[in-house]
């Protein structure tokens, strides 16, 4: 059986080699709120995974579902993830029915995806990201019932971005995350996303989806005053690396289609720099 210790240490591998945007915000967190946060993705990690590998089916994310439920109860499978996941779950008193809500959202994308309003959007936005940032504030640590919905915003921003970097990607796998009633308003045919047809239509149609993204992310900033002071660099690293992802791929005239639009390790690293820095002036 994966002992405690082993298990954070396999959470933190799947960190540090697949968390390409998570884990730099994590180095500006304590040693527990490292070790919870990487226990936290490396379950989301596995159960994203579970829906876009090669062979995914609805019986392994059953299975996953089953395993998850036992985990909560302190009953752990072979998988090494649950012994850390329970521990964290317990440590920071976070709600069971954030894990649920995502393995929901991860099961939905089995089947090709149209989404015909933006409402159902924002619904599956809530099960895959905003249950992560519901959950990692419980980390962060929150005094007040006023962090919850901006939480809940800042998920949305995040994956409003991740879909517009991602596009062509999706559209290849049978999913179109952005609206029909966007892509009828702007005269975007879904063939255009599949085939990476940069037409001044589909133009138009990126500028009106990232403004949407940026407002989340501006309705979402009074979470920063919200969280215990500690925690406050990490969290304002990872919203300035996702929406300076936005922002790049703004930048690049919404050419997602040649290549895949990311900040280099380099230009995260300075954003880690500049929340330590920030956080040091804002303490004196």
């Amino acid at each position: 059986m994966t002992t405690i210790d082993e298990s954070y240490a396999y959470c933190r591998s799947v960190a540090r080699g697949k968390a390409k945007n998570f884990y730099y915000s994590f180095l500006l967190l304590s040693r527990q709120q490292r070790k919870a946060m990487c226990a936290i993705y490396a379950f989301m990690r596995h159960s994203d995974d579970l829906s876009d590998e090669a062979g995914a089916s609805r019986a392994a994310l059953e299975n996953w579902r089953a395993q998850l439920e036992d985990a909560l109860e302190g009953r752990f499978s072979g998988h090494p993830v649950w012994p850390a996941f329970h521990h964290t779950v317990r440590r920071f008193s976070i709600p069971p029915a954030y894990f649920r809500e995502m393995i929901a959202g991860v099961v939905s994308d089995l089947e090709p995806r149209k989404v015909e309003t933006f409402e159902q959007l924002y619904g599956y936005c809530y099960q895959v990201a905003s249950v992560v940032g519901l959950t990692i504030i419980h980390i962060f640590g929150f005094d007040t019932p006023r962090a919850l919905p901006l939480a809940e915003k800042c998920g949305v921003a995040f994956q409003l971005t991740n879909i517009l970097r991602d596009i062509r990607e999706d559209a290849e796998r049978g999913r179109i995350y952005l609206p029909a009633e966007d892509l009828r308003r702007f005269g975007v045919g879904e063939s255009d996303l599949r085939e990476g047809h940069r037409t001044e239509a589909f133009l138009r149609l990126m500028q009106f989806e990232a403004d949407r993204a940026r407002a989340y992310y501006d309705e979402a900033t009074p979470l920063l005053d919200l969280i215990h002071p500690r925690s406050r660099p990490s969290l304002w690293a990872l919203i300035a690396i996702y929406s300076g992802l936005l922002e790049r791929i703004r930048r690049g005239n919404f050419d997602v289609f040649s290549h895949r639009v990311r900040l280099t390790a380099l230009e995260k690293s300075w954003i880690v720099l500049r929340a330590f820095t920030r956080a040091g002036i804002e303490a004196r």
